[in-house]
């Protein structure tokens, strides 16, 4: 059994979609963090997304005990192609219908030149696949994102993506899903240590 730590970076502060777009998260809350650091396990296999919000924040919470892994693309955020970057208020002006369809009936539905919500899900289910398969028995910490978590909440409980986004996943919360085979076990959602 592989036992997933999902931890959503720190802050970005961002009143706008955030996907791909590489913005730093603020590590400023040092007691939060050691907070987290105390809660995750000593030894664990570590990874996080390629972009720098989850690396700083994988960086501040690794320990000399954690395997690291190299960041992993496969890990990023769901990507909002054209509306990244754009307030929620200015993509509902510019694609009312689609912007609606987005949240309301989630799945195939994607933002122009971004990708839909079940292709994000494909992309993240196939990369714990693969982390899984190698460390069949160890826990993983993965530094990532809303959207990201959120795949894996729904792989685990057999969702809707409808339903599954009605669930919150705050910055530096701690999801905690393991993995036996293809059935997945959810012990934590958005637990703030």
């Amino acid at each position: 059994m592989t036992t997933w730590h999902w931890v959503r970076h720190g802050p970005t502060h961002a009143k706008n979609f955030v996907g791909w777009r590489d913005v730093p998260a603020d590590l400023s809350d040092r007691a939060q963090i050691e907070r987290l650091r105390a809660y995750l396990p000593d030894r664990a296999v570590l990874v996080s997304s390629d972009l720098t919000r989850t690396r700083a924040t994988a960086d501040a919470l690794s320990q000399p005990t954690h395997l690291r892994l190299p960041p992993n693309p496969h890990l990023r955020e769901i990507h909002f192609g054209l509306w990244d970057g754009m307030h929620f208020e200015d993509v509902s002006a510019r694609d009312p219908a689609l912007s609606r369809a987005f949240w309301e009936t989630p799945g195939a539905v994607k933002a122009p030149y971004g990708e839909s919500w079940d292709a994000a899900s494909e992309r993240v289910n196939a990369a714990v696949n693969a982390i899984n398969a190698r460390f069949p028995a160890e826990h993983v910490i993965a530094v990532a994102h809303f959207g990201v978590i959120l795949t894996q909440v729904q792989r685990a409980l057999g969702l809707s993506a409808y339903d599954t986004l009605s669930h919150k996943i705050d910055n530096y919360s701690v999801t905690q899903i393991s993995w036996s085979g293809a059935a997945g076990e959810v012990a934590a959602i958005n637990h703030l240590p």
